[in-house]
């Protein structure tokens, strides 16, 4: 609530900055809701197929963390962006 008074008391030009980071802020929290479900069902998938096949594990896991490197890089990218655009 602290925050809310406080962007109360801003003017003009602090006012806009406050509202482009809270903006940016929400965006990217946008952006990493798909990495998150997308890295939760590579590791869900993962489990399920190393607890099948317990030979294949090590190729398994390695292409796991490819594909979390790899997801994780969207949000990485999403999170670069909004940063740009707030500034």
């Amino acid at each position: 609530m602290e925050a809310f008074s406080m962007l109360a008391q801003l003017t003009g030009d602090e006012e806009k900055a406050a509202q482009a980071a809270s903006s940016a802020g929400f965006a990217y929290g946008l952006a990493a809701i798909g990495p998150g479900i997308g890295i939760g069902y590579l590791v869900g998938k993962s489990v399920e197929a190393m607890a099948r096949q317990p030979e294949a594990a090590g190729m398994v896991r390695t292409t796991m963390f490819l594909g979390i490197a790899f997801t994780e890089a969207l949000a990485l990218i999403g999170f670069v962006v909004f940063i740009l655009i707030g500034l």
